[in-house]
């Protein structure tokens, strides 16, 4: 059951010289952060915005809090976890605007965000998708110093299924300023072009969690679109620093999804490569690593997300949820 409750009220005006923006963020059980996007989005230079939130199933429904004190925002709330993929798609039905916005719940927008992005579709009609450049949001953890997390990515090794992120941990002091082309944009907020998905498809929920924006990216480019990154547009990310504790959840998407990544998008010769960097290096090293710390629960979790690849199709529509992985989500 999916409960739908439309704005009573809209604090944007409609302005016709500027296209209208829809700004789609999911929350899960993080209500107080994700208010401070809505009041990033609210403070912005841009205004001509509709905000529609999903709530992914949190232990405790939002609703009367947020159209409450947010009523210029369209809620949504699925009673299952969708995923990443999934709790955005939701939103895509009631998505009037003419580019799409996604937006990390945990983000907060700066001003002039918006109107740089939509400036590089202007001057690129090949433009796929863009992002913008991340900053971890100063705090104590990053000596209150605005640290980059995102300025570009390379692409992802044939043989390895490992990729560099450009830019990460370091200051932000102004050095990248040129918007370019890029192999995947970052999940945490990315603009697209309502037509450009209306030929592509949105993201695929199959991943539910990790590499879901990767294979868009491939996607979109394979459609004959470009894949940008405009370091002049910021959003800050309260995503910590540190790589934090390795849940059983993450052990088996990010396993799982690298294989059904490079399966999807790479040729039989790139791929076979792959399988065997796979099997002489990651899978004994990974097997040797969990016993050795006594990880047996994220043992199992690795070979778990082994064996959804080889007994699923990677064309499926259709992805376990997260109830069905109880046993490996426990941390």
């Amino acid at each position: 059951m999916t409960i739908n409750t439309k704005p009573t009220l809209l604090r944007y005006k409609m302005n016709s010289n500027q296209p209208l923006v829809s700004i789609i963020t999911v929350n899960y059980n993080q209500l107080e952060i994700t208010c401070a996007l809505f009041d990033s989005i609210r403070r912005n230079s841009y205004k001509n915005v509709e905000v529609i939130l999903v709530d992914n199933a949190s232990k405790e429904d939002p609703a009367l809090y947020v159209t409450t004190n947010y009523p210029e925002v369209t809620y949504l709330r699925s009673d299952v976890n969708l995923g990443f993929a999934g709790g955005n798609n939701l939103a895509l039905p009631e998505a009037n605007g003419e580019f799409l916005f996604f937006v990390n719940n945990d983000a907060e927008l700066t001003d002039n965000c918006i109107e740089i992005l939509l400036a590089q579709f202007d001057q690129n009609p090949n433009l796929g998708i863009i992002s913008p450049r991340l900053c971890y949001y100063p705090s104590e953890e990053t000596n209150h110093k605005q640290l980059i997390q995102f300025v570009g990515c390379t692409p992802v090794n044939n043989f390895t299924a490992r990729n560099k992120t450009l830019g990460i941990l370091e200051e932000d002091k102004g050095q990248y300023t040129q918007a370019k082309p890029i192999p995947y944009i970052h999940g945490a907020a990315m603009m697209i072009p309502k037509k450009v998905m209306e030929k592509t498809g949105p993201m695929d929920e199959m991943f539910f969690l990790y590499y879901e924006e990767l294979d868009w990216s491939e996607r979109i480019k394979k459609a004959g679109f470009e894949v940008y990154v405009e370091p002049n547009a910021l959003v800050f990310h309260k995503e910590s620093v540190s790589v934090g504790k390795l849940s059983t959840l993450k052990t088996y998407y990010l396993n799982r999804n690298r294989i059904l990544f490079m399966r999807r998008n790479k040729n039989w010769f790139q791929f076979l490569f792959f399988l065997l960097f796979l099997a002489i290096a990651t899978i004994p090293k990974n097997t040797i690593v969990f016993i050795i710390k006594g990880q047996w629960d994220h043992l199992k979790a690795f070979y778990r997300a082994l064996s959804w690849n080889i007994f699923n199709d990677n064309k499926s529509d259709k992805c376990p949820s997260l109830e069905q992985f109880s046993t490996v989500t426990q941390s």
